[in-house]
């Protein structure tokens, strides 16, 4: 077996790793099933029930959005300093203490604190170490799928995790269900952070072969920028926003699904929460190998303007007028589609732009409009239900959102340039991104 054989299979090796990984961590796309056992809890009452207002109930969510999200910028300077493995560890530990936690009480502040602050920590550890080794290993050509293939698994990891979590709750009660999760955590992440690793000191993957040559061609150099001169860059606070946008609308409807689908599916509404996770997870592989061929830029339009119109499309369905099972289930699947999209076009951005050596912090950095745009629309949406009963309200601000999203969008596509207009026809567009940063 020659060097790149064993490179290539070490590479697949890491990437399948980080994708178990993920669909453990994934299990954040599943508090619509636990947030409906705790409202079920609060409207009995009685002694040891959860005595929360309307209102609270999804501010665990998302505070563990919020907290994950800052807490990758911690995380990618963990990850490019002491290495993936370290930082998959410490993530795997404080998710299993924060379902520990949690699984101990009924208390608000207690489960804010457990399953929001400590299981979002160790989340955005665990995931922050899971993509960028993974792309290390492989040439830019295949950046988008690599991250597509590692971030699923995070989206599709409802697939499992909700009807085993539907049947745990039955069995054992939410707490009881709370206390195994953290157990499995533990060892199930702990396991797989020994299999995630970065590439040797000089390693340069190698493209597909030239034409004409049965020689893999080198990979390109890309630029390295500085976590701190991203705030120097026009770039970023556009893809801040936009990822904001994206982030938290798909948010808001991942959170509250099982919500939105039991009244036409009763106990069977966890399927709209697994169903959803296939899409969340196809939309993330899709959106990565669509990338590579047409852009970042413009699949990243397509891609909020396609949500946009789910969303006004939804809001019928939402609010009593014919809301079938299988019309929930089917803009569920495509609302998660679209908002899959988001998690490896942005890593693939991130890497394009601005390079791969500080990779973890400037992801981490980006990352934390994932978490603002998940509390915000999240805690919006909540507030907006109580107040009116429905869904209504929320899915057509959302909307609105999401065509500026694309407005903005439109200025992330690459310029064109004198400086270019001598480069090879088979360059990809996002590399002509890479000539034009500087200037940006």
């Amino acid at each position: 077996m020659n060097a790149t054989q064993t490179s290539n299979r070490k590479g697949w090796t890491v990437a399948l790793a980080g994708t178990g990984i993920n669909l453990a961590l994934g299990i954040l796309y599943t508090w619509s099933i636990f947030r409906g056992a705790i409202a079920e809890s609060v409207a009995q009452g009685g002694a040891g029930a959860f005595n929360w207002s309307a209102a609270s109930i999804n501010d665990p969510y998302a505070v563990c959005c919020l907290v994950f999200a800052f807490a990758m910028i911690l995380a990618g300077k963990c990850q490019d300093k002491f290495g993936p493995r370290i930082t998959v560890m410490i993530g795997g530990l404080l998710v299993a203490s924060g379902f520990i936690l949690v699984s101990q009480s009924t208390e608000y502040w207690v489960w804010v604190l457990g399953f929001g602050v400590l299981a979002g920590t160790g989340i955005g550890f665990g995931y922050s170490a899971a993509t960028p080794p993974a792309l290390k290993w492989f040439p830019p050509a295949k950046t988008g799928l690599i991250a597509g293939i590692v971030v699923s698994g995070f989206g599709l990891a409802s697939v499992y995790i909700a009807p085993l979590a539907q049947w745990m709750l039955g069995a054992y009660g939410l707490q009881q269900s709370m206390l195994i999760f953290g157990v499995a955590f533990f060892f199930v992440v702990g396991g797989l952070a020994l299999l995630v690793t970065n590439p040797p000191k000089g390693y340069v993957p190698t493209s597909a072969p030239v034409q004409g040559s049965s020689k893999p061609a080198p990979a390109k150099p890309s630029v390295d920028v500085a976590p701190s001169q991203l705030f120097k860059i026009g770039k970023f606070y556009t893809l801040w926003m936009v990822y904001f946008i994206g982030a938290g609308a798909g948010l808001m409807v991942i959170g509250s699904v099982a919500g939105m689908a039991r009244a036409s599916m009763g106990e069977l509404a966890f399927l709209a929460v697994a169903i959803l996770a296939i899409g969340n997870a196809a939309g993330r592989i899709v959106a990565g190998i669509v990338s590579d061929k047409i852009g970042r830029a413009n699949t990243l339009v397509i891609m909020l303007v396609a949500q946009a119109c789910l969303m006004f499309a939804a809001i019928p369905v939402i609010s009593g007028q014919g809301s079938g099972a299988v019309v929930i289930v089917l803009l569920a699947t495509f609302i998660g589609f679209n908002y899959g999209t988001n998690l490896a076009l942005f890593p693939a951005f991130t890497k394009d732009l601005w390079g791969l050596k500080n990779f973890g912090m400037n992801y981490g950095i980006l990352f934390t409009s994932w978490g603002v745009g998940g509390f915000v629309l999240v805690r919006l949406s909540e507030m907006l239900r109580a107040q009116t009963g429905s869904f209504a309200m929320s899915f057509a601000v959302s909307g609105v959102l999401l065509l500026v999203g694309a407005m903005l969008s439109l200025s992330l596509r690459p310029k064109k340039v004198e400086a270019l207009a001598t480069a090879p026809a088979t360059v990809p567009a996002e590399e002509e991104e890479l000539v034009l940063q500087k200037a940006d």
